[in-house]
């Protein structure tokens, strides 16, 4: 019987094609290291790679299986930069901030690609990526923003689309315009969590699954990490839960929300279909964006429904379905192999938070759909800050990112009204 991930409904098309999937013990009594680490989703991960090659003496431990949340369950794209667009970010911070932290962002891709070539990781990379413009009116801030990228932020692989070749390399009608990104593209995100998990292993972390944290603490110069399997003392933690850390650290909890985002794939389509002949992914202008791109063996992988409530979707392909139909008519018949959904945490402003939440103690999370790059490699900032250099890290941590308001008891609520009014606004 396929494994059920506890914690996110549906069996993923990457569960079904990731290969071998090893399991990782329990922890089994008290422990003492120097690092210990909350979360085995990209972040957690990847910083443990990176302390265990750097010979520190790291443990992590995951409440269940690696991959389980967005980390192993996402969309796959890549993207570019940082959430926002660098422009964005020029008027909020100027520029040399902006040009900071967007080539924080292009090197985190860079690091992601070396990586899996470096220790033999197959995560299924195919270059491209299209942002495409779902209202004529957005069309002109497309065909700016390939100007500015090769202009002022010296980024030469974004180009502008119009209407017609939108649909030529879409293969349909349904948007009026937008870019084309060859300098990034998609992957298969399980293979990568899979195969950074061996790496760090590898390199001497003690991994353990089926472990969840129950209580951080600070004290006496150092932090202890409670579990019902024993308690593990470190001179340093990380907090890597994001979307599931659930009351665990209550000023992460403030400040990042769990959203609920969900996938289905297509049978494969045949080599003659006209969707997306060129194999990039797209995705679009929506506040609730719709993100799909074609898997190796031609399917359509489809994303776009997000929930902003605590309950799963019922049937998650039929509605996968409808909004699939709504950009490719034809395939309103199309059989749907895999559903699946996860949580990925937000912030209020959509740029990530990290922050040193007590002693000794750095939270990371919140990259609100664009964490493929930037969780990865905010493990490896991490890393870099217990060896001694903070100066990257700090790059994100002076993000504002305020609480979200309504406090424990209101805060779902207000999120739910606020979404789904942008939400309705896409339909306008």
């Amino acid at each position: 019987m396929s494994y059920q991930s506890p914690i996110s409904p549906g069996i993923s098309w990457y569960e079904a094609t990731v290969g071998e999937r090893p399991e990782y013990p329990p922890l089994d009594g008290d422990k003492q290291v120097d690092v210990v680490i909350i979360g085995g989703g990209f972040t957690g991960l990847s910083a443990a790679a990176h302390l265990a090659q750097a010979g520190v003496n790291v443990a992590l431990i995951e409440a269940h299986r690696f991959g389980d949340g967005a980390s192993g369950r996402n969309g796959g794209q890549l993207g570019t930069g940082q959430r926002a667009w660098p422009e964005e970010l020029e008027q909020e911070l100027g520029f040399t901030r902006a040009k900071a932290l967007f080539d924080l962002g292009e090197e985190a891709k860079a690091h992601l690609l070396e990586f899996a070539e470096t220790n033999g990781i197959e995560i299924d990379y195919v270059p491209g990526q299209m942002s495409v413009a779902h209202k004529a009116r957005y069309v002109d801030e497309y065909r700016a923003h390939a100007d500015i990228m090769r202009e002022r932020f010296s980024y030469p692989h974004i180009s502008f689309m119009d209407a017609r070749e939108t649909a030529e390399r879409l293969g349909s009608p349904r948007y009026f315009g937008g870019t084309r990104d060859t300098g990034t593209g998609h992957i298969h995100p399980l293979k990568l969590l899979v195969g950074t998990a061996r790496v760090a292993a590898s390199a001497g972390a003690q991994l353990h699954e089926q472990t969840k944290a129950t209580n951080v603490r600070s004290e006496g110069g150092g932090v202890q990490v409670t579990t019902p399997h024993g308690t593990i003392t470190a001179e340093k933690s990380l907090i890597a839960t994001n979307a599931y850390g659930g009351a665990l650290e209550p000023k992460t909890a403030a400040h990042l929300m769990p959203i609920g985002s969900f996938i289905a794939t297509t049978a494969p389509l045949g080599a003659d279909s006209p969707v997306l002949p060129g194999g990039e992914s797209v995705d679009d202008s929506r506040f609730v964006v719709r993100y799909f791109r074609k898997s190796n063996d031609g399917r359509l992988l489809f994303g776009g429904r997000e929930v902003y409530s605590n309950g799963d979707p019922k049937d998650i392909g039929s509605q996968i379905r409808r909004q699939i139909t709504e950009i490719y008519s034809s395939l309103a018949d199309v059989e749907i192999t895999h559903a699946w959904g996860g949580y990925v945490g937000i912030t209020m402003p959509r740029k990530p938070f990290v922050r040193e939440v007590m002693p000794h103690v750095i939270a990371a999370g919140g990259y609100s759909g664009h964490g493929i790059m930037l969780s990865n490699f905010t493990g490896k900032l991490y890393a870099e800050t217990v060896c001694g250099n903070r100066v990257r890290l700090k790059l994100l941590e002076e993000f504002d990112i305020p609480p979200f308001p309504g406090g424990r008891l209101f805060r779902h609520a207000l999120l739910f009204l606020a979404l789904n009014w942008y939400a309705l606004r896409d339909r306008i």
